[in-house]
């Protein structure tokens, strides 16, 4: 498995929720990086509007188009699920006839936040990626993007993201991929950390790094090293 762009170059990126803060952040990378991104929102307007402000920003050389959540899996060939916690399972479930054959990235993070910080929520199924791989056996379930700042990614001014992406699946050709497209953005890598049911431990570190940026006002990321 490589960093190998042309297992990404023509390919549609359709974000499930891409009106939220990581969500659009992808989309922006992608569409800076000449991918073709669709926008996906429960209100079409509010995809559409976040495709046109998106489509606006500096270094945008893809087609950035929106709508709803159902356009953006329709038009893609590549989904990524960014939706919230909350509203996962239920989001997830409504597209499984929709997503079969297809790759579908998990990068949600359940976490709960009360006063002494974030905290890693259990999942029945093991993780939020599992739980999508349970309600979609027909399609390519991977899981990344888990610890990408959106402040970072949604902020024209940065050139680069310099982190290591963690990339888990039980399909290799789909694992590759995903690592392929982690790779257009500037500065990132995908490098493959396991098969799905070790996703649990790489969504609940999102809560250490979080505490990480509180505490040094940071935007940390993390590197693989001696790969």
């Amino acid at each position: 498995m490589t960093n190998d762009r042309t297992e990404v170059d023509g390919l549609t990126i359709g974000i499930l929720g891409g009106t939220g803060d990581q969500g659009r952040g992808l989309a922006y990378r992608f569409a800076r990086a000449g991918l073709r991104v669709v926008v996906g929102s429960r209100s079409a307007e509010r995809g559409q509007a976040a495709a046109a402000e998106i489509a606006k920003l500096a270094g945008v050389v893809g087609d950035v188009s929106g709508g709803t959540n159902a356009d953006a899996w329709q038009a893609s060939d590549l989904v990524i699920v960014a939706v919230p916690w909350d509203g996962h399972a239920e989001t997830v479930a409504s597209l499984r006839s929709n997503l079969i054959g297809k790759i579908v990235v998990d990068c949600v993070n359940p976490l709960g936040f009360d006063a002494k910080g974030p905290f890693a929520l259990r999942v029945p199924e093991g993780s939020a990626a599992e739980q999508t791989e349970s309600l979609l056996p027909e399609s390519r379930v991977c899981a990344a993007f888990h610890h990408v700042s959106s402040v970072l990614l949604a902020d024209p001014t940065v050139d680069r993201v310099d982190l290591d992406v963690m990339v888990l699946g039980d399909d290799r050709d789909a694992v590759a991929t995903v690592i392929a497209l982690a790779a257009c953005i500037d500065g990132m890598r995908g490098v493959y950390a396991g098969r799905l049911r070790n996703a649990a431990q790489v969504e609940a570190l999102t809560a250490n790094i979080i505490a990480i940026n509180r505490r040094y006002q940071a935007h940390a990321g993390l590197r693989i090293t001696d790969v």
